[in-house]
């Protein structure tokens, strides 16, 4: 599915011989990723042919003239839609299927307008994320290089607290180049937590408040780098924090066998129900005030905790729109947190997907699960089932967390 990559501005710069060129800002999940020119985008895209070939997407050709206007603002918007499909494979002949009952947008109204076409209104079975490209070199290499040129930071050791669910913190120490994936791998090993079991986990860029409450703000990407993602955020009190990465609760049992995993998601559904972040039945929290007497985190299943993360009422909007009954409903959502909203949609309906393909053999469809891609034969009747239950499932939460 698309990134939340965005070109709001861009700026004239001279070099120092005397030429001008454009300087693109270049956000993230809407925080300042990088600033990149023209020509580095144009070698990195030839880069990624010759080693990924012509299915990726189109790259904006050169001019050998002045640009008018409008000719930058639609190079802009192209470099744009290329950085958001830049880790996508196009494959011939497949049927859309998320076009229909499900489409997502987030829409800026903080400084810069318009809409932003980082949606899950992706066709899932024509476009899929590449995991191979997102992890090569050539990929990660170039966004490494441009994140540090653009923050003026150079490649050094130094020492990065990782927040816990429970309130504590871990230091390990990295390299400032050291990618949000690369730093996982180093808390893990610090914490025990079992190496295959890495993408079921993630780190996220939290705020902290005086009066003890806190705010998850997004999850940093496998490329991002953590140490810049945190000191160029400008998010006050801002810090990387380690946190589950997956919405089935079913998903838990696959954890149980990793007492560090196990401790992870249990003091993450203790900090959910604290913060008031998730909404448990009676039944479950008896159970789980039985599990924290008895200090038994593996007896049977863990809590749904699964819900949407603490949001504010801030700068962003989330648009959902749904086909019910052959009537399109729309939901709005305003938050500060419309990025993180719809990473977290995306990934709901990605393990759905995952769970059907599971139940049913026969189906075939391309989607990265935990860093891997599956393939799975698939029938329109059964497509359909899954649009029916994520559309039960996401509206019955949704409704659940406005009460």
């Amino acid at each position: 599915m698309k990134m939340h990559f965005c070109i709001p501005v861009s700026q004239q710069r001279t070099d120092a011989l005397g030429g001008r060129y454009v300087l693109y800002s270049v956000y993230l999940d809407g925080f300042l990723f990088c600033k990149v020119r023209y020509s580095q985008l144009h070698r990195w895209n030839e880069q990624l042919r010759r080693v990924f070939g012509n299915c990726l997407p189109p790259f904006p050709p050169k001019y050998y003239l002045a640009m008018t206007a409008s000719m930058a603002d639609e190079r802009r918007d192209q470099l744009e839609q290329y950085l958001q499909n830049g880790a996508m494979l196009r494959h011939q002949g497949c049927s859309e299927l998320c076009s229909g009952p499900v489409r997502l947008a987030v829409q800026r109204s903080w400084p810069f307008a318009g809409l932003l076409k980082s949606v899950c209104r992706a066709r899932l079975e024509e476009v899929t994320v590449d995991s191979n490209m997102l992890r090569s070199d050539v990929f990660v290499g170039f966004l490494k290089l441009v994140q540090l040129d653009t923050f003026s930071i150079t490649t050094k050791r130094v020492s990065l607290d990782i927040f816990l669910p429970d309130g504590r913190s871990i230091k390990v120490e990295i390299l400032t180049s050291d990618t949000a994936e690369r730093v996982l791998e180093v808390v893990s090993h610090k914490i025990g937590l079992c190496r295959e079991l890495l993408g079921y986990f993630g780190l996220f860029l939290i705020q902290f408040y005086k009066d003890g409450q806190l705010s998850v703000i997004k999850k940093l990407a496998d490329f991002e780098l953590p140490y810049i993602s945190l000191r160029s955020s400008e998010v006050e009190n801002g810090k990387v924090g380690l946190r589950k990465w997956y919405l089935d609760p079913s998903l838990d049992s696959r954890l149980m066998d990793c007492r560090a995993a196990v401790d992870l998601i249990y003091m993450q559904a203790i900090q959910d129900i604290e913060k008031e972040w998730t909404k448990p039945t009676e039944v479950q929290r008896q159970k789980l005030e039985a599990l924290q007497k008895e200090d038994n985190q593996t007896k049977g299943t863990l809590l749904d905790t699964d819900g949407p993360q603490h949001t504010l009422n801030q700068n962003l909007e989330l648009r959902l729109q749904y086909n019910e009954d052959s009537h399109w409903q729309w939901f709005v959502i305003s938050t500060k947190q419309a990025f993180l909203l719809s990473s977290c949609l995306k990934k709901m309906i990605s393990e759905k997907m995952v769970k059907q393909a599971a139940e049913n053999p026969e189906m075939q469809i391309e989607v990265p699960e935990q860093g891997k891609s599956k393939t799975y034969h698939s029938q329109q009747s059964q497509m359909d089932h899954i649009h029916q239950d994520f559309r039960t499932l996401f509206i019955s939460r949704l409704k659940g967390n406005a009460n």
